[in-house]
């Protein structure tokens, strides 16, 4: 399928449960590359902004049987129904949108006026609203990505794989007469930073991308994965998450499209 000349690319990952060890790395990483603002006090975790956040799933048994599981999760770049994702479907202020050449989920900053309504939308709570104007310590304004504008108050914000790195990495292309991004010039800081090998990023229509191969997507049925491993957040929703997970444990593929009724996977918990 091409959309003009250019064949149409689904930018997504592939995250290995059984490696992620719970550290934390992917969520410092992703702060750092995208100018993500904190405060003195992070406890209140209500007006926070992670746009990766770490969860910790358990299966519910008393030890010795005990197990569990950490969960990376960023926002999921839902399809939807022909890009129709349920973030893009309630924007009024078209401040976030579905790009067909990528299928990556945008975030327009100054067409945002905080209306909120694309937070009430997200089922996966990816979203983060700026109650705050940021507040950087003195000297760290010097060490910020000029490549990512910081947020100002009253504005949602969100994980956007990184699209500031495709953007370097389409023009390197272009500038070298080429018409394909190459799978390692493009991957998010995340999938970089990650000391367990757990995230893998890519390419999800391009066979060759190893994100592809380790999902097997069917396109027929909306890319559900063939691989029997991998799973994605609330299947039934009908959202089409990019963000694949993968676990040979059956029950922590359970919790992820959240079977709580018949006691095979327990609530995640936030852990950062």
């Amino acid at each position: 399928m091409k959309q003009g000349h250019h064949p149409v690319k689904k930018y997504g990952m592939a995250i290995d449960l059984d490696k992620c060890t719970g550290c934390g790395a992917c969520m410092v990483a992703c702060m750092s590359e995208n100018n993500v603002p904190f405060k003195e006090d992070e406890s209140n975790k209500l007006d926070s902004i992670t746009w990766m956040r770490v969860y910790k799933l358990t299966n519910g048994k008393a030890y010795p049987d005990t197990e569990i599981c950490y969960l990376p999760r960023p926002c999921q770049h839902c399809e939807g129904h022909n890009g129709h994702a349920p973030c893009v479907s309630v924007c009024p202020a078209t401040a976030t949108d579905y790009d067909g050449e990528t299928g990556i989920v945008s975030q327009i900053y100054t067409r945002c006026f905080g209306c909120r309504y694309c937070m009430a939308a997200c089922p996966y709570h990816a979203r983060y609203f700026n109650w705050w104007d940021p507040v950087w310590p003195d000297g760290m304004e010097k060490y910020l990505s000029p490549d990512v504008s910081p947020r100002m108050r009253g504005v949602v914000e969100k994980c956007s794989l990184c699209f500031h790195r495709y953007q370097q990495a389409r023009d390197k292309a272009i500038f070298e007469g080429r018409s394909e991004v190459a799978e390692e010039e493009y991957q998010t800081a995340c999938a970089q930073a990650c000391p367990a090998g757990a995230i893998t990023f890519g390419d999800l229509n391009n066979p060759k991308h190893a994100v592809h191969q380790m999902v097997q997507p069917d396109k027929k049925h909306g890319g559900r994965p063939k691989n029997p491993k991998a799973f994605r957040l609330l299947e039934r929703l009908g959202t089409n998450p990019k963000i694949y997970y993968l676990s040979s444990r059956e029950w922590v593929r359970r919790a992820g499209d959240n079977y709580l009724a018949g006691g095979s996977g327990k609530k995640a918990a936030s852990h950062g």
